[in-house]
């Protein structure tokens, strides 16, 4: 337990500095590159804003799991990562990846049914099964973090 203490200050640096690059994104980065888009190719001009919207909901998506882990290291820091107090937390991840992977099916189905080519929309549903693949992984996490809060209370209550 003594490494992973040591690892939550460095690991929140980092989330606060991924947590900053997103806000820039989110803010600046993706508006401005779907507003040049839009001028640069008018014929898919409409899609600005479905494009921004879209995107800027899964950048939301991955602050909520930053958010999230964050309060969950708090728990490690504090040795309360085993209680029911850290399922709230695992469930606002499990919540994020589940609306942004349910969104970027509905982006696949839609570009599924407008491609020309098969790269996009073979690349959509590479990140989709990525997505699943770690949403699946997280329920599996929470059943184990479950599981070891339980058999912590147990200890606690026969010493």
């Amino acid at each position: 337990m003594v490494a992973a203490h040591r690892a939550v200050l460095p690991l929140r640096f980092l989330l606060v500095v991924l947590f900053g690059v997103l806000v820039l994104f989110q803010t600046m980065s993706l508006p401005g590159q779907f507003a040049h888009m839009a001028r640069e190719d008018p014929e898919f001009a409409y899609l600005r804003w479905p494009a921004t919207g879209v995107t800027v909901f899964w950048v939301l998506c991955v602050q909520v799991v930053i958010v999230s882990t964050w309060k969950l290291l708090t728990l490690v820091k504090t040795d309360r990562i085993f209680s029911e107090d850290s399922l709230v937390w695992v469930d606002a991840i499990v919540w994020a990846v589940a609306a942004g992977g349910a969104v970027l099916l509905a982006v696949l189905g839609y570009v599924g049914l407008n491609a020309n080519d098969p790269g996009l929309p073979l690349l959509l549903f590479l990140l989709s099964v990525g997505v699943t693949v770690v949403g699946l992984l997280v329920v599996v996490l929470r059943a184990l973090l479950r599981q070891a809060s339980a058999l912590r209370a147990d200890l606690d209550s026969v010493i």
